[in-house]
């Protein structure tokens, strides 16, 4: 329902990030900002300029007593921004809300919280609509410095040929380069060797096998409109968990386009399991597996992924 007019507005802190959608929100901005001053009273906001700048700004901000953080940017912007709701693990100010208005490539997580992608129609949701309690993932993983690391996430981390197509997928997009992750994940597989991965849900090991891909979804789509979970939920305490197993090429060809309706889970060597708590390594002599966290490629196993309930404050329609 839309807000009382004699409700005090809301502290609010907007983060944009001008080179996503291949800089078209720096050009769009006076634009996005026309719009939000239709919708919202007061705002500050920043532009970030340096990787993980958007984390610092929004724990900054919270920190200061800010309620509500809009996101101007893609799944990668988003997930920055999202990180910086914690501190030391855990969330700073249980009461801040996370708006997004989406401005990327692929504004997947967008689409599993039912936001729109046209500007006012987005704006309207960040303004009006209510907070919905969502579910948070956490990794710990290595990272490239061969460190233990840790990241949250809202959407969904993979580990396998996922990694390797958001290496080339942001590559290309770094030399302006086309970067369609079609392209890109077709183009990966043709040289891809599958992993041997040794995986745990919630405790209970499954057989040794190889595979292309594991996804760990919280959020539905992702890859730029894949549904690769398409029943999964935000707030169910659980994440739905798509194992791949090694195909041949034809075999991948055939089916790679059932994954963007959805329709891939009843393949035989495709499978779907929940849990909360998912753990996956490399066996002996495997090279490193990337992962992937919400569009973005941090580190390698081993990693064990975690689902904290419901913690985390949504702008949802």
């Amino acid at each position: 329902s839309p807000l009382k007019e004699s409700r005090m507005p809301m502290k609010t802190q907007v983060i944009v990030n001008p080179e996503s959608n291949k800089g078209k929100t720096r050009k769009k901005w006076n634009q996005i900002k026309d719009g939000l001053k239709s919708f919202l009273k007061e705002f500050k906001y920043e532009f970030t300029e340096k990787p993980l700048q958007a984390t610092e700004i929004s724990r900054f901000a919270i920190k200061e007593g800010t309620e509500l953080i809009v996101g101007v940017g893609g799944d990668g912007t988003i997930n920055e921004i999202a990180n910086g709701f914690y501190e030391d693990k855990k969330i700073i100010n249980p009461k801040a809300a996370l708006g997004i208005v989406p401005s990327g490539t692929g504004c997947d997580f967008t689409r599993s919280l039912n936001i729109p992608l046209g500007l006012k129609n987005a704006l309207k949701v960040v303004s009006h609509a209510p907070s919905s309690l969502i579910d948070t993932g956490r990794v710990r993983f290595k990272n490239h410095a061969g460190e233990e690391d840790e990241r949250f996430f809202l959407n969904v981390s993979d580990f396998g040929i996922g990694g390797e197509v958001v290496k080339k997928v942001n590559e290309n997009r770094m030399q302006r380069k086309a970067s369609s992750y079609l392209k890109c994940l077709i183009s990966t597989f043709v040289s891809y060797k599958n992993k041997k991965i040794n995986i745990k849900i919630d405790g209970e090991d499954l057989p040794e096998d190889e595979y292309l891909i594991g996804t760990i979804s919280n959020g539905r789509i992702f890859g730029k409109g894949m549904k690769i979970a398409p029943k999964a939920k935000l707030d169910d305490g659980l994440f739905d968990v798509v194992l791949v197993k090694g195909m041949k090429k034809l075999e991948f060809f055939r089916n790679v386009w059932r994954i963007y309706t959805g329709t891939h889970l009843s393949h035989p060597k495709i499978s779907l399991s929940r849990g909360s708590r998912i753990e996956a390594y490399a066996r002996g002599g495997e090279e490193d597996v990337l992962i992937e966290v919400d569009g973005e490629q941090v580190g390698t196993l081993p990693a064990t992924f975690e689902i904290i309930p419901q913690n985390f404050l949504a702008r949802d329609t």
